[in-house]
């Protein structure tokens, strides 16, 4: 009887650690399974990474084109070639499921249309890949961050440089598309601020779409009706800059600041460009958006959440702060400085560093 306890003993004992092997064997498969998901949910920090342009016909985005690779291996992101959707919204999704089928395990992306973009934002999220979104938030969908300056401050800065420069009258904005948060915050705040604090002005409008070839149109038509315009701001130097100009000068009415007869311009984005026009007298000012920032901070943000870190809302260590918008989503607000002739020349100003 003694004997067969032992036996019994032993054969339950082997029964238990086979048991064991096989729960450690499940626990392995199962760790392995979660190693899986984290890769696919970011790949631990490693893996590749899609960037996705909205066009290429602007020089900002241009020259932001061209910081990716190099910020890209600054801050050790193994970034492929970026794609351009070429200003179409259901293009850009495409590009996104393109993105995905090709097994990137990050995407920094330069949303073209608010709300649309939540069909790309929401296959990146099935396929658990973080996005960061560079220069326009979208209105819903995950992402990791977005990447931006503070749009309304944009249309604000415009509307008070005009305002002190123009006692009344006729002021024009050129507004971007409305599709975009971009297009409707700078229109809002500009708009706003000049009813609030320059009630003599009126505010003529020309929704452009981001498009140079409608700016120039419209804007064509606009001036007949109102050869008074005293003042311009334009929401995108990059797309609306040459043909404003080349109108203006159609007309006889680009005068050089300090002449009689001046139109006072505000823009915005800070390209080469601008610049140039500042120091010839044809435009007054721009806000500087940051492409460099842009591309720089879009690579270390996408690397963060491939790693799995978040960010909590405040200031930041390269003069920024983080805030947490409507929609609940986080967004990196970087400097975006106004430029005139009194610091156009700024070796600071990243529109100064481009070759």
């Amino acid at each position: 009887m003694a004997g067969r306890n032992v036996r019994n003993t032993r054969i339950a004992s082997r029964a238990v650690r086979a048991a064991a092997a096989a729960a450690c064997a499940t626990l392995v498969l199962a760790a392995c399974g979660s190693t899986k998901d984290s890769v696919s949910s970011g790949g631990g920090g490693t893996g590749k990474v899609g960037v996705i342009l909205p066009l290429l016909t602007s020089p900002f985005w241009q020259s932001y084109n061209d910081y990716v690779p190099k910020m890209a291996k600054s801050e050790g992101v193994d970034a492929l070639k970026t794609v351009n959707s070429n200003s179409d919204p259901s293009q850009q999704i495409t590009d996104i499921n393109n993105q995905l089928n090709q097994g990137v395990k990050g995407l920094v992306v330069a949303p073209l249309d608010s709300a649309a973009i939540a069909a790309g934002l929401d296959q990146a999220e099935r396929k658990g890949v973080p996005v960061v979104a560079v220069d326009v938030a979208p209105e819903k969908g995950k992402v990791a961050m977005v990447v931006r300056a503070n749009n309304v401050a944009y249309g604000e800065k415009a509307c008070e440089y005009l305002g002190k420069q123009i006692p009344s009258g006729k002021v024009v904005q050129i507004m971007g598309d409305l599709a975009s948060v971009n297009g409707r915050e700078r229109s809002e705040a500009f708009r706003t601020c000049v009813q609030k604090n320059y009630p003599k002005l009126k505010v003529l409008e020309i929704p452009a779409k981001w498009e140079s070839d409608t700016a120039a149109s419209k804007l064509d038509t606009l001036l007949n009706a109102n050869p008074d315009i005293k003042g311009i701001y334009m929401q995108a130097g990059g797309v609306y800059l040459a043909p404003t100009l080349q109108t203006l000068k159609s007309k006889g009415m680009l005068k050089k600041a300090g002449q009689a007869g001046h139109i006072a311009i505000v823009s915005n984005d800070g390209i080469p460009q601008e610049f140039d026009a500042i120091r010839k007298g044809e435009i007054d000012a721009t806000v500087s958006q940051p492409a460099d920032a842009y591309a720089k901070y879009g690579m270390y943000y996408i690397k963060a959440a491939m790693q799995g870190k978040t960010f909590k809302t405040g200031p930041t260590d390269h003069d920024s702060e983080i805030v947490k918008l409507p929609s609940g989503i986080l967004e990196d607000q970087l400097p975006a400085p106004l430029v005139t002739k009194d610091n156009v020349d700024d070796p600071k100003l990243w529109g100064n560093t481009v070759k």
